[in-house]
């Protein structure tokens, strides 16, 4: 039998140390008298010991000088948050004080890159979010970087295109050396002990039970909530996550398809390619999450009935490019904006924060979306990074992998941390090859999946089943039932927070 495990990351980052595309920079003239930048490597320390330090990273902890040097790597393209405050995320909230704001700011840009960067007054302007107030602008000096740093209105500043290229944390569900970044499409033939049948011929995995998933069927199975999943889409080779959704004992629901990610190094590109999976992860989370219970033998998914909201948002799981950060936030508003969509589902990270990220993480969040997202997925020697962003998020519900053991233990690629609000079994003790039977790519197939990923979709479901068997309910009341029916409650463990969840307690 062939295992995988979907990492988040890319193998050569493992092997290598760096999955970056670096290029020599093209410097204006009067950079060369500039303080030289730093090296990527250099960067690269300081990020792994502030991570090291505090836990998380985020680019305001560093200095001008080294805020520079990584765009100056990354093509020059910094993205800039702003603001009246650290609240003022959105341009719904005072569209005529975010864009004087963001005049004043592009002002300040244009004059510093003419007087102090040899370059012309031409609006250095990229892109302007039309929901959220961000923008990308092209930044070639220093003084620039300085000069923005001295205004109240500047919220964050990142370095969009650069690529951290350390022993970066995974947030997959299936670790697979050759191609990385959490994609596969392989099938397996699943191992008897690994599931049971269930009328009408569906297969229920193996730990669903150990949640009671199967036991919480008889109060709801999802009916009426839609679950958004951001992630890398969905096979188009895979009928029961299309036209054959609605099969056997699920029935009026319905599967919508989107794409945010434009798959171009240019990042003035706006075509998207596509609501499909090219990658493998996204239909493994749809499935876990949300496939039929039919009489085809094929593994049922936790809310059987509920409605499913795709997103292909990124190429794979690492959001470490231009275009997948992108994409990922327009999902998040997107979905934010959808009244049909109650719970959302991310099982893709970075080892640091992206404020376009985190911002619509908090417009999701702000419009009663319940958000779960993926604490981590590594080998076992990289997962010292802890809970990955957006998991670390207060807006977020982290989810991470624990195996069947008597005692809690994490799986062996799974990430802990004080940041963890719930586990979920994925994994066999002693045996990491036997996870999560799901519908494989491609029709008739089916296959395993591990690591956090696989709990994050999970979490989901049984939220769905909470939400459908209370309609009524606010997110923080769904929420407060989750923790209720969870191990731990009232405390909360250090490494596991609230523990694995009981969906039969949870929907009684």
């Amino acid at each position: 039998m062939k295992t995988k495990t979907y990492v988040a990351l890319c193998a050569a980052a493992l092997v290598l140390g760096s999955c970056s595309k670096e290029e020599s920079p093209v410097l204006s003239p009067t950079l060369e008298s500039q303080q030289d930048p730093l090296t990527h490597r250099e960067i690269d320390q300081k990020i792994d010991g502030l991570i090291a330090e505090k836990g998380i990273f985020e680019w305001h902890m560093v200095d001008d000088h080294t805020l520079w040097s990584a765009l100056v790597i990354s093509d020059s393209l910094l993205s800039v948050g702003y603001g009246k405050d650290s609240g003022h995320f959105s341009k719904q909230a005072d569209k005529t004080a975010s864009n004087q704001i963001k005049d004043d700011l592009l002002s300040i840009i244009d004059h510093n890159q003419g007087a102090n960067d040899g370059k012309s007054t031409v609006s250095s302007l990229v892109y302007d979010d039309e929901v959220l107030t961000h923008m990308d602008v092209k930044v070639y000096g220093m003084e620039t970087i300085s000069a923005l740093r001295g205004q109240r209105g500047v919220r964050f500043m990142e370095p969009i295109g650069y690529q951290y290229g350390g022993l970066e944390p995974q947030v997959g569900p299936h670790e697979k050396s050759s191609s990385g970044s959490g994609c596969g499409f392989e099938s397996a033939t699943l191992h008897s002990g690994d599931y049971s049948t269930i009328s009408p011929g569906a297969k229920v995995p193996w730990a669903f039970y150990i949640h009671n998933i199967p036991q919480a069927w008889s109060h709801s199975t999802g009916s009426g909530i839609g679950i958004g999943i951001i992630d890398t889409g969905i096979s188009p080779r895979q009928s029961l996550l299309n036209g054959n959704f609605n099969d056997g004992h699920s029935s009026g629901r319905y599967v919508r398809k989107y794409g945010t990610f434009v798959d171009s190094w240019w990042p003035w590109s706006k075509k998207t390619d596509g609501p499909h999976d090219k990658c493998g992860h996204g239909t493994s989370m749809a499935a876990v999450a949300t496939s039929p219970r039919n009489n085809d033998g094929q593994p049922v998914g936790v809310a059987y009935n509920a409605n499913l909201i795709s997103y292909r948002a990124a190429k794979n799981v690492v959001l470490d490019s231009y275009h997948e950060q992108k994409g990922t936030a327009n999902a998040l508003v997107a979905l934010g904006k959808r009244s049909d969509v109650k719970i959302i589902s991310m099982s893709m990270g970075h080892i640091f924060s992206v404020g376009r990220i985190k911002d619509a993480v908090r417009y999701a969040h702000n419009r009663g979306k319940l958000i779960f997202a993926a604490a981590g997925t590594s080998t076992s020697f990289t997962n010292w990074a802890g809970v990955v962003f957006p998991a670390w998020m207060s807006e977020t519900v982290a989810v991470t992998g624990v195996n069947d053991r008597s005692s809690y233990q994490e799986c062996n690629t799974c990430h802990t941390g004080s940041e963890v609000d719930f586990t979920v079994v994925m994994q066999r003790n002693g045996n990491t090859a036997r996870t999560i039977p799901v519908l494989s790519y491609y029709n008739g197939q089916k296959d395993y999946v591990g690591g956090s990923s696989v709990a994050t979709a999970t979490a989901a479901g049984i939220a769905a089943l909470v939400w459908a068997r209370h309609p009524s309910w606010s997110r923080a009341q769904v929420l407060q039932k989750l923790k209720q029916s969870s191990d731990f409650y009232p405390n909360k463990h250090s490494r596991y927070g609230h523990g694995n969840i009981d969906a039969l307690q949870a929907v009684q």
